[in-house]
């Protein structure tokens, strides 16, 4: 563990507030498009999506909400699940920059390894792509360390994106190894399983909330951590991001570790 966490992470030089926004559920509805609004106002600078998210209705809703030019935020898409093959990550780059409504994606991940082809040709394809200017930053997601390290030899990763939290520590390995190298860790369910007593005992003697204190345990875990808590809720999102003001202590952090 780290020392008391920072609230803001680099990511390929640009500077982000540490916790983001999972839209896996965002579909075509007017309410979404405003919860995208409000979600940008209370301090979401990086909002995740793929292609296969509610069969394109995610990056759809955020083209909508983010057409007019939101700066601020980076959004974050990821193609290739299930099918790795160059010419398919290709096309569906190109149906993401349609439905997101830009010219250049801020973040793309290769979303899932292809076990029928080499890691190395599909982040190749991302590669040429952002050579191309349609791409801005590369990541990889639901990756091993030796398959992260294999990603980098053909482009520069800015962002790993894995299954992490509590109760989930699979990629412990992986995380570390991002610090050092100082890559983004995004960890995807965040606040799944919820971490039970340990974690409702600490959120009442701190006056937070459960979710505060988990996510509040992601950032002290490492220094490059960047969950992305999953909700419909502006409530919910200004209450994620009370965590950044959680600082926990060194017998809190060792009661869940």
């Amino acid at each position: 563990m780290t020392g008391a966490a920072s609230s803001a992470v680099n990511l390929g030089g640009r500077s982000l507030t540490r916790i983001g926004l999972g839209t896996n559920r965002l579909t075509e509805r007017a309410e979404h498009v405003a919860f995208v609004k409000d979600a940008v106002a209370a301090g979401i600078e990086l909002v995740d999506t793929a292609h296969v998210y509610a069969d394109g209705e995610s990056e759809r809703t955020l083209g909508t909400a983010l057409s007019e030019g939101e700066d601020d935020v980076l959004v974050a898409t990821k193609g290739g699940y299930g099918d790795g093959r160059p010419d398919v990550i290709a096309s569906q780059i190109e149906e993401s920059l349609r439905r997101l409504q830009t010219d250049a994606i801020g973040l793309y991940y290769l979303h899932k390894v292809d076990g029928d082809v080499p890691i190395e040709e599909s982040v190749g394809a991302i590669k040429e792509q952002q050579e191309r200017g349609r791409v801005r930053h590369v990541g990889v997601s639901n990756v091993s360390l030796e398959q992260l390290e294999r990603a980098r030899k053909v482009a520069s990763i800015e962002a790993v994106q894995n299954h992490y939290n509590l109760s989930e520590r699979g990629s412990d390995d992986v995380i570390d190894h991002c610090a050092e190298q100082g890559i983004v860790f995004v960890p995807y369910f965040p606040l799944r399983a919820g971490g039970g007593a340990g974690v409702r005992e600490i959120a009442d003697r701190r006056g937070a909330t459960p979710a505060q204190v988990v996510l509040a345990w992601l950032l002290r875990r490492s220094p490059t951590m960047l969950p992305i808590p999953g909700t419909l809720s502006a409530d919910h999102v200004r209450e994620n991001l009370g965590a950044l003001a959680l600082e926990l202590s060194e017998d809190e952090v060792a009661s869940l570790r």
